[in-house]
């Protein structure tokens, strides 16, 4: 807050060509001992419109909407986007545990807050080790313990962290490397979006056990054993929407809610279907069944290598939580 003499006001000229733009705005609010005082706001700007008769703007900071009275208005300039926030490492550790437990393994062994899975190969995601937290025996033993546990069940040895943890360092201190051959990507983004906000009211069938076009659209093919209890086990449930052109499934996804999430995986949507928002009506339609069901949250799990994935759901308006990222031996 300043009590500098006021600047002439930039004048809606000066205000329209920056909204949308994230700007610091410097405006009038009072006076002390017969001097003027000022302060800022730094947000996303917006048109507040007309308000007991007065034109407004509105600027979207981190603690809320700021409305202020254009004539208030004595300076504003554009600045650089924010640099987004980490979340704490308790709440990625949380969410990561929610996701593991959406997409059961055949197998989940303990060792202290890791998690050791295994699904005959079937995802990455249920076939590694979920570094998360102290593994109760160090670092080298406990990744000792996982190339007996990846050999007993026929898997490569692989630790799923989140990208620049604690939990990561620590492996890649025992000289362990991200895997440049996984065929996802390096990088995967965990994304949420608020369930409310994403909900419409079209209807959505939602059943314990797929069907053949299910599987057909979502694998491409007949399930395995594997893939089948990763899928359906867990509260698990398999959805669709509609019909294509052919008279077939023309998106299917695949939900599961956990505590106050729902989480979404394996969307697919018919190559007659596409670009008709059948991925958005089965996203839309999902959303409201996980609200009903106690779901605050949508999370999503994308890689950074699928520029196309990533923009759909920038779209919808869901936004990053934290990434991860697979490590093996060198």
């Amino acid at each position: 807050m300043t009590d500098a003499p006021p600047p002439a006001p930039p004048g809606r000229t000066a205000l329209d060509p920056l909204v949308g733009s994230r700007v610091a705005l410097r405006h009038h609010i009072g006076e002390r001992d017969g001097r003027p005082l000022f302060t800022d706001a730094v947000g996303t700007l917006s048109d507040g419109g007309v308000r007991d008769g007065v034109a407004t703007v509105v600027v979207a900071t981190r603690r809320g909407d700021v409305v202020v009275a254009r004539d208030a208005v004595v300076a504003v300039r554009e600045v650089p986007p924010a640099v987004p926030r980490r979340a704490p490492w308790t709440d990625v550790a949380r969410l990561q545990n929610l996701c593991a437990d959406a997409w059961p393994a055949l197998v989940d062994r303990p060792l202290g807050a890791w998690r050791l899975r295994a699904a005959a190969g079937f995802s990455g995601r249920a076939n590694a080790a979920v570094a998360i937290g102290d593994p109760g025996v160090g670092t080298a033993a406990a990744l000792s313990i996982l190339h007996g546990f990846a050999e007993e069940h026929g898997i490569v040895p692989r630790v799923l962290a989140p990208a620049g943890s604690p939990w990561s360092r620590a492996v890649r201190a025992e000289g362990w490397v991200p895997d440049a051959g996984y065929e996802p990507g390096p990088e995967v983004s965990t994304q949420v979006a608020a369930c409310e906000a994403l909900a419409s009211d079209a209807p959505l069938d939602v059943s314990d056990e797929p069907g053949d076009d299910w599987w057909d659209l979502a694998l491409g093919s007949s399930p395995t054993p594997a893939q089948r209890h990763v899928l359906t086990s867990g509260g698990g449930r398999i959805a669709h929407l509609g019909f294509g052109r052919t008279g077939d499934l023309s998106g299917v996804v695949r939900l599961a809610v956990v505590d106050d999430h729902l989480h979404v995986a394996r969307l697919a949507v018919a190559p007659s279907a596409r670009r008709r928002g059948t991925g958005t009506a089965l996203v839309t339609g999902a959303a409201r069944w996980g609200l009903e069901r106690g779901a605050r949250w949508l999370v999503l799990q994308v890689s950074t290598a699928n520029p196309a994935g990533l923009a759909f759901w920038a779209s919808l308006g869901a936004t990053e939580h934290h990434r991860y990222h697979y490590l093996v031996p060198a």
